[in-house]
């Protein structure tokens, strides 16, 4: 079982009180109206899929029901590090 810390309720619970909420980070465009067809593509769907370590958003879905980031690396399924959203990923983190 996979224990994911959740940075709103301090505490590590088990992977299945969590929902993937896609990558962290993605900036909504400042003005939607302005952009064409590829951009708006780009923006809803175009997503990056390393290998290793990547920062993710996470909902604790079965406890504070909110978002945070997560660095976790998709080879080892390790999770590295928990931050709460609007942050910063933390000093030596990949983004």
């Amino acid at each position: 079982m996979i224990l994911i810390h959740c940075p709103y309720c301090e505490e590590d619970r088990p992977e299945v009180e969590f929902t993937y909420g896609g990558q962290a980070h993605i900036a909504r465009p400042l003005d939607p109206a302005a952009l064409d067809d590829a951009e708006w593509e780009s923006f809803l769907y175009i997503r990056s899929n390393p290998r290793g370590r990547h920062a993710e958003r996470w909902r604790h879905a079965h406890g504070c029901a909110r978002f945070f980031n997560a660095i976790r690396d998709t080879v080892t399924d390790r999770f590295e590090v928990t931050y709460k959203a609007g942050e910063q990923a933390p000093d030596g983190a990949a983004r």
